[in-house]
């Protein structure tokens, strides 16, 4: 069976020969990577809810921060109902600027106690990553999400993670990768370890959320561990300097770990300048890669 890893590989090598990835080397002199494999982007939410494409992708341009996932809802309008036209349109708007389509973040979960339900998200995540592929990204975000009490909590763990080694088979045969983002009842890193369990499908991966339930316990180091080895290709922030997380510690994991994917700013302050909120963001970042670094 191909492992995660070389799935990964496989793919990234795949996406190197396009013009997209021609297009982030070009760029690569204004990201704030400071010598790691770490790309910063940026969440739509709530920084960018409002932003049309067109804008989207200019104002991370201005900002360096040059990856994007498109939260569903919002005013980009990178949904699925797009027709094949428009989303032709889309990756052509990405291909002709350095900015990367990271994907899609779906609201999609697999925690239905309606079976009827479970069908529909599992059918609607993969219209997203069909969109997702489409569009040029590499992948879609979903959530476990819950464990209702209506139903005994081993078997709702079962069912998600039933449900993502599915949408996982498919996202492979796309090129695709599915995120589930650490989230909900579900947060417990000791959690979505169990869900992972049920999943042998490379295409799944954990997207990492910065929850305080990441310090419980005995600890982020050990929670970290617990799904560091599942690890996809995006890990969700909020702002660096905003808040107790441990941001500096987790960085330096990443760091350890040779984390080459996007970490991604999922914002929840309201700035009066977005732009110069996200070149302020970004620079930390790379403040706080130099010191794991060199530690």
């Amino acid at each position: 069976m191909l492992s995660r890893r070389d799935f990964l590989r496989t793919t990234a090598a795949v996406a190197a020969a396009s013009p997209l990835l021609g297009s982030l080397a070009q760029a690569a002199p204004v990201a704030p990577i400071a010598g790691s494999k770490m790309k910063l982007g940026l969440v739509t939410y709530l920084w960018g809810q409002d932003w049309d494409l067109k804008t989207l992708i200019t104002n991370c341009e201005k900002s360096g921060v040059l990856g994007v996932e498109t939260r569903t809802t919002h005013k980009h309008g990178v949904e699925p109902s797009l027709s094949p036209a428009q989303r032709a349109e889309v990756k052509k708007r990405f291909d002709d600027s350095p900015v990367c389509f990271v994907g899609p973040g779906s609201n999609e979960r697999f925690c239905h106690t309606d079976q009827a339900a479970l069908r529909r998200a599992i059918e609607a995540t993969k219209a997203f990553v069909k969109l997702s592929h489409d569009c040029g990204g590499s992948g879609v975000k979903v959530k476990p999400n819950d464990l209702p009490g209506s139903v005994p909590r081993d078997k709702t763990i079962e069912q998600i993670g039933r449900s993502l080694e599915e949408v996982g088979k498919y996202a492979a045969e796309l090129g695709q990768e599915i995120r589930l983002e650490v989230h909900g009842k579900c947060s417990e890193l000791p959690t979505m370890a169990a869900i992972m369990e049920h999943v042998e499908s490379p295409a799944v991966g954990v997207c990492w959320n910065c929850n305080g339930q990441d310090l419980i316990g005995d600890g982020l180091v050990h929670n970290f561990n617990l799904v560091k080895d599942r690890f996809g290709e995006t890990v969700h922030v909020r702002e660096f300097n905003v808040g107790e997380y441990p941001y500096q510690q987790l960085v330096g994991l990443l760091v350890d770990m040779d984390y080459d994917g996007w970490v991604l700013l999922e914002c929840r302050t309201r700035p009066a300048d977005r732009i110069a909120a996200l070149i302020e963001q970004r620079e930390i970042f790379a403040s706080m890669i130099q010191k794991a670094k060199a530690s």
